[in-house]
């Protein structure tokens, strides 16, 4: 499993939300908004930030359900336990971590490899279409093991470590014992790197829940859910969904969010689907026609986030929302930072110590600003530290 890491003016279309945003036309259907023959229009890094704040409920909060905006996101970051209940408590209005717990308990989200061969937070549906999609990812990653795994019918090993978590979840360490006598000339850790390469292994609970958590235990998706495996979500449909959670994006952007190639072809068959922009590079941008494109000028209040939130890390360029003046600065050696954004941009780090939320802008913020960071941090507290007498300060979070 890898980890993850770390202007052109107004416009023209981008204009506010309207009824039905998202929706796309039917093949053979005039797409609404399509524009005439003439200059491409262009999208400022500004107007791209606000479409994908827009996109990513980080604009304004939404009264949407946990599990429906799981859906509506292609799933959570999920590498520890913790950011999935962040990401949405920045995002959904009445929100409160024991309704995603409760969720991963009744299996109706799950925590698995997928995108970017990382762990994500799914829908069970998802987890059951999105983990083949990725399937190549997976497969990329396996290529990494292969001296480990020299005279290792992979076949084989599918088959019986299979038939071993299916039999009893088991930690990654019990499934390299199991499979290591019967390869003994394999590397451990490549066999069981192998199984979760080839098999869709979920993370089963208590791991996860909130508050109470456990260590990485391990079936397939399919055992966990009762149910088969679905084919794989279909290219075209999955850029659909990108689009609408992250968009306007390049292809190479939505490479970059799911770490497969070639998307190209799935693009281009929907062209006639979506409307196209360019960003300040000139790189060609493709959106759903109705999807929100506010006002570059829309007032985007602070959010916390958690830390490799795929706000962040799913384009191409992120510049869209990370400046290139704080590029890496979420980052120090191995640890991810909390990322805070002002003005819906990347403007901080933020991290919770035993008294205190503590935020550490990367420039002086005004006045106004700092009341706004103040008021958000508070709210942010009330949901995943309620009752306590913590409070919010400025000061030191990278050290």
């Amino acid at each position: 499993m890898t980890n993850d890491s770390a202007a052109a003016g107004r416009a023209p279309g981008t204009t506010a939300a309207t009824p039905g945003a998202g929706r796309v036309p039917a093949a053979g259907e005039q797409a609404p908004g399509r524009r005439a023959k003439g200059p491409t229009p262009v999208l400022s890094p500004r107007a791209l930030n606000r479409a994908t704040l827009a996109r990513q409920l980080l604009l304004r909060r939404t009264a949407m359900s946990p599990k429906a905006a799981v859906e509506h996101l292609v799933g959570l970051q999920a590498q520890e336990v913790k950011p999935p209940y962040y990401a949405l408590a920045a995002r959904l209005d009445g929100f409160a971590p024991e309704q995603l717990s409760t969720l991963l308990a009744d299996r109706e989200v799950v925590r698995m490899v997928t995108l970017r061969s990382t762990i994500h937070l799914h829908t069970a549906d998802d987890g059951l279409a999105l983990r083949p999609f990725a399937q190549a990812a997976a497969d990329r990653e396996l290529k990494i093991f292969h001296k480990g795994l020299a005279g290792v019918d992979l076949d084989r090993l599918a088959l019986r470590a299979r038939e071993l978590v299916e039999e009893e979840p088991r930690t990654m360490r019990r499934l390299r014992e199991e499979l290591g006598p019967q390869w003994p000339d394999a590397d451990p850790r490549a066999l069981a790197v192998a199984a979760r390469c080839l098999l869709p292994l979920v993370q089963v609970t208590p791991r996860g829940l909130w508050g109470r958590s456990g260590q990485v235990a391990v079936t397939t998706v399919e055992h966990w859910l009762g149910r088969p495996a679905e084919p794989a979500a279909a290219r075209q449909d999955v850029v659909l969904r990108y689009l609408a959670a992250f968009g306007p994006a390049s292809v190479k952007d939505m490479q970059a969010w799911c770490s497969l190639t070639r998307m190209r072809d799935a693009f281009e068959g929907l062209r006639p689907r979506l409307v196209t922009f360019r960003d300040q590079h000139g790189v060609e941008l493709f959106d759903l026609p109705d999807a929100p494109r506010p006002d570059p000028e829309t007032p985007a209040p602070p959010r916390f986030l958690p830390e490799l939130d795929n706000a962040l890390l799913s384009h191409a360029d992120r510049t869209r929302i990370i400046p290139v003046v704080h590029h890496g600065r979420t980052w120090r050696v191995n640890t991810a930072y909390r990322p805070l954004l002002v003005d819906g941009f990347l403007a901080g780090v933020w991290g919770l110590t035993d008294e205190a939320l503590v935020v550490e802008p990367f420039e002086k913020l005004t006045k106004a600003q700092r009341a706004q960071v103040l008021e958000e941090g508070e709210r942010t507290l009330r949901i995943v530290h309620p009752g306590t007498s913590y409070d919010v300060r400025f000061g030191t979070v990278i050290s």
